[in-house]
């Protein structure tokens, strides 16, 4: 498995182990990709990008990916919460990756809040840079 699968799937387990999350979003409430008529809130994951971040002595990889919280009309208190809930859950402590990958970081460099033209959802894009080696 790829360093970037397996720093997605530590993410999901994350965000899914949380009950208080799963109750807000529901268990179809984390999806890979945005699809027509959601059932709102959800998590998206969103845009990855992976690049080469070896030194000479490791190697390594640098990821940058997004997940977008939808919520519901204009719902900004909903979006806000959501957003803290994840944030915290993502720092308290590296997630393990699977076998070959060490998590050597995970920050969230930005937060965004968008009305998505379309269907009017509250978008809350939350930006995380990884850095990965291997072992």
């Amino acid at each position: 498995m790829s360093a970037a699968s397996s720093l997605m799937k530590a993410i999901h387990t994350r965000l899914v182990g949380d009950a208080g999350l799963v109750s807000e979003v529901g268990q179809a409430g984390f999806i890979d990709r945005n699809a027509v008529r959601l059932g709102l809130p959800c998590i998206v994951y969103g845009e990855l990008e992976s690049r080469d971040y070896s030194t000479a002595t490791e190697k390594g990889e640098e990821h940058f990916l997004t997940l977008e919280l939808w919520c519901e009309g204009a719902s900004r208190q909903q979006a806000q919460r959501l957003s803290a809930r994840v944030q915290a859950l993502l720092g308290q402590g590296r997630p393990t990756l699977g076998q070959g990958s060490h998590l050597v970081n995970l920050v969230v460099l930005s937060t965004r809040e968008r009305l998505d033209g379309k269907t009017r959802a509250l978008v809350t894009e939350i930006r995380l840079r990884a850095v990965t080696e291997t072992i």
